[in-house]
């Protein structure tokens, strides 16, 4: 039977529209769900070699992008001078010891001293006495009587001054004539200087602080300071992603939701993993000049709020490098009200399964 053309295009017209409504009626009640972004990064532990001491470069154990593990020295500088300044430290700690040393006998000697003078002092006591009584029937001369009194006054002056030089080398022991050596003030800043001489020596063998792969690896000869970056390390066993979401994306993400990661460099295969963190603030709010949008010509910009990614172990997965563009989609679990209901009038589930998420607080 021929249809008329009219009918066919009546046909059309009635059915395009509705089959466009029906699609877009599907694609609206199960969209929703799945959250999307492409302004996604791999990333890892890295950091920049930095020397603690300053020198040439005399030997380097490493090449570029070599795999290297915790503690393995990756280059020296010339030890020389680090070398002669810990001899100087060690000597002058053993300086120190012989000083603190040189306190507690001087200490000693000071106290006999001053046994001594007490002793002379109490002999010139009496001698004077004797003669002023002897004086008074002229069996002494004034003279010797005079010579009596000066005697007592120099012994007098003798036990001061030895109390006084006892007193300081005292002092100098910190106030306890029994310090222990170790104990003493000289002896701790000698002890840190070598100390510090040591660790200076051990810094010239600057090592890998974690597992990863080395770049930017110096030329040997090369000058380098103290403080300044001469290499780096990148860790290649952790590895996370950041994504950075538009906010308005964000509404139904929580930590704990189940994600599918594609790598741009390696389209044949996907990664999975979960939502480890949301940030705080937006990428905005960590620029060195965040932007303030107190004038009159605001334009409102939809902001981008990054989130972690913890990527699952896969042994057969292709090696990730930091740096490296993703494609990040994040399952919510999340089903649109009318979705629900229209599972209900056909004896469906209410709504899907929900992942993990954080509680929201009570407002």
């Amino acid at each position: 039977m021929k249809i008329k053309k009219s009918t066919l295009r009546t046909g059309l017209l009635i059915a395009g529209p509705l089959a466009v409504l029906v699609v877009g009626g599907a694609f609206y009640l199960t969209g929703g769900r799945v959250v999307e972004t492409d302004n996604a990064y791999v990333k890892a532990d890295k950091v920049a070699l930095v020397p603690e001491v300053k020198g040439r470069i005399v030997a380097i154990d490493v090449k570029e992008n070599q795999a290297v593990v915790p503690g393995e020295e990756l280059f020296r500088i010339d030890d020389a001078q680090y070398r002669i300044a810990l001899a100087k430290a060690e000597a002058q700690l053993s300086e120190a010891r012989d000083t603190i040393a040189g306190l507690k006998a001087s200490y000693r000697q000071k106290v006999g001293e001053l046994a001594l003078a007490k002793a002379n002092g109490a002999l010139a006591v009496k001698d004077f006495n004797r003669k002023s009584q002897l004086i008074k029937t002229h069996t002494v001369s004034a003279s010797a009587l005079d010579t009596a009194q000066n005697e007592l006054s120099v012994t007098q002056q003798r036990v001061h001054v030895a109390e006084q030089e006892l007193a300081q080398i005292v002092a100098k022991l910190q106030g306890n004539p029994e310090i222990a050596v170790e104990a003493h003030a000289l002896y701790r800043e000698a002890e840190a200087a070598r100390d510090q001489a040591r660790l200076d020596l051990d810094h010239t063998h600057v090592r890998a602080p974690f597992a990863g792969i080395v770049s930017q690896v110096p030329k040997l000869g090369t000058w380098v300071d103290a403080d300044s970056a001469v290499a780096a390390l990148v860790s290649n066993s952790k590895i996370w992603i950041d994504a950075n979401f538009k906010e308005t994306d964000l509404t139904h993400v929580r930590p704990g939701q189940p994600v599918t990661i594609a790598v741009d460099t390696y389209p044949d295969h996907t990664w999975t993993g979960t939502v480890d963190s949301i940030s705080q603030a937006s990428g905005a709010e960590f620029s060195v000049i965040p932007a303030q949008n107190t004038t009159g010509n605001w334009v409102k910009v939809v902001q981008r709020i990054p989130v972690r990614i913890a990527i699952k172990d896969d042994a057969a997965a292709p090696p990730l490098r930091a740096g490296m563009s993703t494609i990040v989609e994040i399952d919510t679990g999340y089903t649109r009200p009318l979705m629900r209901v229209v599972s209900g009038w056909f004896g469906g589930p209410s709504s899907h399964r929900a992942y993990a998420a954080e509680p929201v607080p009570a407002k």
